[in-house]
This record gives C-alpha cells, structure tokens and sequence, in this order.
C-alpha cells in the first residue's frame, strides 16, 4: 500500500505541474487521430495535464510498439472520461481518498470513478482495444487484450512525466 500512496502522490504533482502540449505534439496527436473528430475533441476537451499524460503515454507505446498505432491511440484516448468529472488537484485526491476508503460519493466523484466507463462509451467507434483498455485500465486486463499488449498498455501508463527532460 505504500508505493500506491507514493504513486498518487507523483501524479498529484504531475497534474499541478504538467506543462501544455507543444506545438509539434499538438500536431503529433492530430495525426495519431487523423480522421477522428470525436476522439479529437475528447483528447482535446481534456485538462493540460490529462492530455500530457495521454501523450506521454502513447508516445511511450508508439517507441515500444512501433507500428500499432491501435495501441497508441489507446494510451492516448484511455483517460478521456476523467473530463466529465470536472475536478482539480484537490478535487481528484479527495475523490480517490473516497473512493479508496469506501465513503460516500458526490455525483462528480462517481464520475471520476467511472472515467474508464465513460471514455469507453464515448470511444464507441474506435478499435477495440482503444475500449477496452479505457474501460478495464483501472481493473485488470480483459481477455480481449493479449497479455504483452496489456503490459505495454499498461507500463506506458504508470510512467511519469519528466519535466525538463522533453524535446523543446
């Protein structure tokens, strides 16, 4: 239980910290959805910080997986349900402190709980495992995706942002 504090406390400042795409990632992303105006507009309706986790994400599936461009669009895509909650730094840790512990939840905290539910619902017409990966990120792999495509999936997820260590 102690490493998965550490790892709420990473993301908690790599949400308050996260720098804006730039300008080349912006239109790295257009292309990985070349084609896709509602997976477009969901990536892009998203806080700086979840679309640079998205990137940082797919771009870590793109080295490892060259060539499954379903794979980095799943990495991309997976935490597009996060928006509908519309919460903050703050409002994000007393959710997961809520969800955690079991405590009663506000409406936009339940929301937060099923961000992988949701994406996977709006990203109907995507591949596979685009869904799929949305909807069981947060709960374990789905028989519908192979066991070395989860791992990737799912280690390009845990990883975090360095700040300063990216192309400019």
């Amino acid at each position: 239980m102690p490493g998965a504090w550490s790892h709420l406390a990473a993301r908690f400042f790599d949400f308050v910290t996260a720098p804006g795409l730039l300008p080349h990632e912006v239109t790295q992303v257009e292309e990985w959805l070349a084609g896709r105006p509602l997976a477009l507009r969901a990536f892009f309706g998203q806080p700086r910080a979840d679309q640079r986790h998205g990137f940082e994400a797919a771009k870590s599936v793109a080295e490892a997986a060259p060539g499954r461009l379903d794979l980095v669009r799943a990495a991309l895509l997976h935490d597009v349900g996060k928006r509908h909650s519309d919460l903050g730094a703050i409002g994000r840790v007393l959710a997961t402190l809520a969800i955690r512990f079991r405590l009663p939840l506000t409406p936009r905290w339940r929301l937060y709980r099923d961000h992988g539910r949701l994406a996977a619902a709006e990203l109907g017409d995507e591949e596979p495992v685009v869904i799929e990966f949305a909807r069981h990120h947060q709960i374990g792999r789905p028989p519908t995706i192979s066991t070395a495509d989860w791992e990737i999936l799912t280690s390009a997820d845990r990883a975090r942002v360095h700040v300063g260590s990216r192309d400019r």
